[in-house]
């Protein structure tokens, strides 16, 4: 089981939201943004898992956390396909421990930035039952084949919130949309978002994030 940092509200848990970190960062990363969500008083536990390091080739193969390695500037070129399945499968062992905890699948939201995302989306979207949302941000799709092959029929109930900066060098919003626009062709609820911002998160974003996480996770 992955290592996390778990954040328990007072009184009874109504719901939980698995938050994934980007490359190089760590489990504390999107952990101050929680008090400006606006879901105080909702019962909501949030759980950021810490990925286990790595050597990472663009990197010059320094050991990072990572959900995956990743070898070429261009994300479509000679994908580590192992790791993000593996990745896949550690966040599906923290999904089914919140299960196991009394929270229902359609009341835990998968949440992930950048490479997060890209394991968030892979791993809500082929689970057996819908969760209460899927948040990928400043992501794409690594695996879209394997996605469309694994994919399971009641993830189409699962909303989709991606957001993603027009000025992003890291995944190009071209990538982004690209991922939008697979998941609408396929069946999917996507609510996308663009914002004026490189490669990071800014104030309107997560008012955003925090509307949405409210309407999902909300009474």
């Amino acid at each position: 089981m992955l290592d996390a940092i778990e954040m328990n509200p007072d009184g009874e848990i109504r719901a939980s939201v698995i938050w994934l970190h980007g490359l190089g960062a760590d489990g504390r990363d999107f952990v101050p943004l929680v008090p400006q969500l606006g879901l105080s008083g909702m019962g909501v536990r949030f759980v950021f898992p810490h990925a286990f390091a790595r050597p990472v080739a663009i990197n010059g193969g320094c050991r990072m956390r990572a959900w995956y390695d990743i070898r070429w500037a261009d994300l479509r070129r000679d994908v580590d396909a192992p790791g993000i399945l593996q990745s896949v499968c550690e966040v599906q062992e923290l999904i089914e421990r919140e299960t196991a905890l009394g929270i229902p699948a359609n009341r835990i939201l998968l949440a992930g930035f950048s490479q997060g995302g890209v394991i968030a989306l892979h791993a809500g979207l082929t689970r057996p039952s819908p969760l209460a949302g899927i948040l990928a941000l400043s992501s794409y799709l690594a695996l879209p084949a394997v996605l469309g092959r694994e994919a399971s029929e009641a993830s189409h109930g699962t909303p989709i919130f991606m957001a993603h900066g027009s000025e992003d060098p890291v995944v190009p919003l071209a990538l982004g949309e690209a991922a939008r626009d697979y998941l609408i062709t396929s069946g999917y609820v996507v609510d996308f978002h663009r914002y004026s911002m490189p490669h990071s998160v800014c104030a309107e974003e997560v008012f955003d994030i925090g509307a949405w996480v409210q309407a999902r996770l909300g009474p």
